[in-house]
């Protein structure tokens, strides 16, 4: 399930309000153990990823580095090099 979490920080271009989301919703299907909550949890489920995704946001505008940006295409090809190496494909 988290495989889907990427790492945020740090790319050209920046991330978007989609991509915190997406990761925040991953992490709270992660540890609430529901890929789709009941109907008497679905708005617990839904307050806490907006919740998750603020807090995200306020955490990815805080941080530096000196670091150059790195470019997600680039780092998408890499990763779906790992993947072809690992899985044989």
């Amino acid at each position: 399930m988290c495989r889907s979490i990427k790492p945020l920080f740090n790319f050209e271009p920046p991330v978007t309000e989609e991509e915190v989301r997406a990761a925040s919703l991953q992490f709270v299907r992660k540890i609430s153990g529901f890929t789709k909550p009941s109907k008497a949890n679905e708005d617990s489920f839904r307050a806490a990823v907006e919740e998750i995704a603020a807090v995200s946001r306020r955490l990815l505008e805080s941080l530096e580095t000196s670091a150059p940006p790195k470019n997600r295409e680039e780092e998408a090809a890499k990763a779906r090099a790992r993947g072809a190496q690992r899985f044989g494909g």
